[in-house]
């Protein structure tokens, strides 16, 4: 979900003047996030209607009405048609390297046996009788856009250089030239995915995991990079669904419970997905 800002004075989408963020703070605003009060940021579904859906009840819960995804609507999982459905909903959807792939049949090449098997079966899958409703949902994909920008703010799936593909992983922390590269793409926070490892990368080069900031992290006027995790595929050893809660300048990890075990029959259950994407449900990696 891509973003940065211009170096003259724009307004917001509440009308407001909006400032660099050292501007802001010195203003006396209340949040880097100007003009929006509550907003939730997801990843990295992955056709897991299961995950999906109790993900979005618990955001409704919340009152929260606004929704960026960064990304990955589809691969690995059973459910790519609802799960794009339900994307289409979203207020703002980033192109993921998997919802690449399936548009572009060269961007397949670089993947792993597993997912390039989940792309291809989900190509088949948009392309059965369905003609309708499968041509809105390719044209919804099809327009999907690589970046975001919102104020001095930056939406990627990736990273802010290479805003589809690029990992930015939490080891990546020691390798000095890279995160100077990256935060030099940035005016203030920039939002990624991909990784399915949530945190918060600072300019300092620390990592933090949610746990080591007990799932709350302020945002200040430092340039700051944060991995909002995975709906569909969590990787950092829990089973639970993961995004975040933007609520003024506090930045929320949120995980939620979901019935996983659901979402691996129906894997176990389609020879063209490989069971490794049901097993590691299970173990959250």
């Amino acid at each position: 979900m891509g973003a940065a800002c211009c170096a003259h004075v724009e307004a917001d989408i509440s009308g407001e003047p909006v400032r660099s963020p050292k501007e802001t703070f010195r203003a006396g605003q209340a949040s880097p996030f100007p003009g929006v009060n509550l907003k939730a940021i997801i990843s990295d579904i992955h056709s897991n209607l299961e995950a999906l859906q109790a993900v979005l009840a618990d955001i409704e819960k919340r009152g929260i009405k606004q929704i960026i995804c960064l990304g990955d609507i589809i691969g690995y999982g059973p459910n790519p048609k609802e799960c794009i459905d339900l994307a289409m909903k979203f207020d703002i959807t980033i192109l993921g390297n998997h919802d690449e792939a399936a548009l572009w049949t060269d961007q397949i090449e670089s993947f792993n046996p597993v997912a390039k098997a989940a792309v291809e079966w989900t190509r088949q899958l948009l392309e059965d009788s369905e003609r309708t409703r499968n041509a809105k949902r390719w044209d919804f994909l099809g327009e999907l856009q690589r970046t975001h920008r919102e104020n001095s703010n930056l939406y990627v799936h990736g990273s802010p250089r290479k805003p589809v593909r690029e990992y930015v992983f939490p080891e990546d922390i020691a390798n000095r030239a890279k995160m100077d590269d990256l935060f030099s793409k940035i005016d203030h926070v920039c939002f990624i995915g991909h990784t399915h490892m949530p945190g918060v990368f600072t300019e300092d080069m620390t990592f933090k995991p949610p746990q080591e900031v007990f799932n709350s992290y302020e945002v200040n006027s430092k340039r700051t990079i944060i991995n909002v995790g995975s709906v569909g595929q969590p990787r950092d050893g829990d089973t639970r669904a993961c995004y975040v809660v933007i609520d003024g300048s506090k930045v929320e990890f949120v995980r939620v419970p979901y019935r996983f075990e659901d979402t691996m029959k129906k894997i176990y259950s389609i020879s063209d997905l490989d069971n490794f994407s049901a097993d590691r449900l299970a173990e959250g990696r």
